[in-house]
């Protein structure tokens, strides 16, 4: 079968076609035909050494992907063949299960079901964005442990950097379960995308005063931060936060070191809270594909020019391009068709 691998971190030059031999599926594990690939930062962060295999173990990139089960382990029960899944840090600790291949072989927990009338494009966007979105969104003392429609009913979100991809995920789900959305973007164009995903308001982080355009919209604070620049944005959230509100980061773009007002953090009861779903927990991971299933099937996670989420699209012979962008910064979802002819 057609893959894509590598074997020493680096540049998108490392990547190269190679054949791989279909194997079986042991105990806890199925095999995918993998229609769609999604390309994630963490995949071009782990080609370059983040959480990398140990150099000359070939590798096969790309953590999420959407397609059909074609072979199940002996003790699995969840799936047949047939079925139509959706993938999440395939690779995570497997090395050789990455999706930018024609079958890839991954745990059966990291496979969930795919919704009548949601696509394989769809499906390969949900993986690391929309699990990272629904951990950021459920980790507040006083909110639910998992989202449900009226599940963030009466709350408050700010969504920072909504025109990303997780911030577009973590829109789509906090309006599916009820909050009104505030996010902050860069610019128009990123405005405009951001209303697309759902936000009811769209805030220009680079005004000087849009510490209080947020407090207009939401004169008591907001309920929940969910950030993707926690050091950048560090005095901006704590300025619109109120008693025990939740800041929870799951990144830190632009580098700048997190610094904390501790005399205001501490008298608000302030939570941090710092997100990465490959330790959240066996409970938050289950929690986290129930409900983007959910979703999904309800039609709250779309993906395209519409919903604010541009898809750029390649061969899988063009993974390197694919890894190349992600890690330009293209604003959208990059998507790798390895079997169109199933799409």
């Amino acid at each position: 079968m057609r893959a894509i691998a590598y074997t020493s971190t680096g540049d998108s030059s490392v990547l190269g076609a190679t054949e791989r031999e279909i194997t079986e599926p042991g105990p806890g594990e199925i095999r995918v035909r993998v229609v769609v690939s999604g390309v994630n930062p963490t995949d071009w962060k782990s080609r370059r050494g983040s959480n990398a295999a140990p150099s000359g173990v070939e590798s096969v990139p790309n953590q999420d992907g959407a397609g059909i089960v074609d072979a199940v382990g002996p003790d699995v029960t969840q799936f047949a063949v047939g079925d139509r899944v959706w993938l999440a840090i395939s690779a995570w600790q497997r090395p050789a299960s990455g999706t930018a291949q024609d079958y890839t072989i991954t745990l059966a927990s990291r496979a969930f079901p795919l919704p009548d009338g949601v696509s394989f494009d769809e499906g390969a966007n949900f993986g690391v964005p929309a699990v990272t979105a629904h951990r950021a969104l459920t980790v507040a003392e006083d909110g639910p442990a998992q989202l449900a429609p009226g599940a963030l009913d009466g709350r408050i979100v700010l969504v920072a950097g909504g025109a990303g991809a997780v911030g577009h995920a973590a829109i789509q789900l906090a309006r599916w379960a009820g909050a009104t959305v505030i996010t902050t973007v860069s610019g128009a164009d990123k405005a405009a995308l951001a209303a697309a995903a759902g936000a009811q308001h769209v805030v220009n982080y680079r005004d000087p005063d849009a510490e209080q355009q947020i407090r207009a919209l939401a004169p008591d604070g907001v309920d929940l931060v969910v950030e993707v620049a926690a050091g950048a944005n560090a005095a901006l959230d704590q300025a619109v936060t109120h008693p025990r509100s939740t800041i929870a980061s799951y990144g830190n773009d632009g580098g700048v070191p997190l610094t904390i007002d501790f005399g205001r953090a501490i008298s608000l009861n302030l939570r941090y809270q710092f997100v990465l779903i490959y330790t959240m927990g066996t409970a938050a991971w289950t929690a986290a594909g129930a409900a983007v299933t959910a979703a999904a099937a309800d039609g709250a996670l779309g993906l395209g020019d519409e919903t604010g989420l541009p898809v750029h699209r390649y061969p899988l012979e063009q993974t390197a391009a694919a890894h190349d962008a992600v890690e330009g910064g293209v604003v959208g979802k990059v998507l790798i068709e390895v079997a169109p002819e199933l799409a």
